[in-house]
């Protein structure tokens, strides 16, 4: 039986993370979760999550949320709960996956099998990835990318107390997509993660 893998993606946005991420559990022939987690949540706990998507991967709202009882008030905070519960529990299953992140990184942190990545991507690469995505100027594609890093600092840094998003110290491995594309990234990681598990 083969050994259980877990592998957790950390990303700039306009870096190529998920596509990378996507290609890479495609080439390991595992599973990847993003948003499509909400679509198990919804059948396990039999509810529609198409309100909750809004709040995947936002920081909570300090000024009117509150814990009461140990239960929260904040929507921001429920759902990344959900997701942390049903990633432990698949991984507590022994399932191998790829997570886009969601804290995989804290989440799975010194577990056996468990692989962390954050990958990152030139300014002028981002701006032209983003203006091509969501035909934008280069200005607003730039105040985008600004405003969605800041937003997924704060979300990983709230939930997060074992290490600072993006700090390279926090991952096993801290790439620049870059450098060698889409395809050469995958190909790099595919390599070093079959490296790190033969150890």
């Amino acid at each position: 039986m083969e050994k259980q893998l877990i592998v957790s993606i950390g990303r700039q946005y306009g870096s190529a993370g998920r596509e990378i991420g996507l290609k890479l559990a495609e080439k390991l022939d595992i599973p990847l979760y993003d948003r499509n987690l909400f679509e198990e949540i919804g059948k396990i706990k039999n509810i529609d999550t198409n309100n909750l998507e809004k709040y995947d991967e936002v920081p909570r709202k300090f000024f009117f949320s509150r814990k009461v009882k140990g239960y929260s008030n904040s929507p921001e905070e429920n759902v990344a709960e959900l997701q942390f519960g049903l990633l432990k529990s698949k991984a507590a299953d022994g399932d191998s996956f790829i997570v886009v992140g969601r804290c995989a990184d804290e989440l799975f942190r010194g577990m056996e099998g468990f692989i962390s990545i954050f990958i990152i991507a030139d300014m002028d690469e981002k701006i032209k990835r983003i203006m091509e995505i969501r035909n934008m100027d280069p200005k607003k594609a730039r105040l985008t990318i600004e405003r969605h890093d800041r937003k997924r600092r704060a979300y990983h840094d709230y939930f997060c107390k074992g290490g600072k998003w993006g700090d390279c110290t926090n991952y096993d491995i801290c790439i620049n997509s870059s450098l060698l594309g889409i395809d050469g990234t995958v190909d790099l990681l595919y390599t070093m993660i079959q490296k790190m598990r033969e150890k």
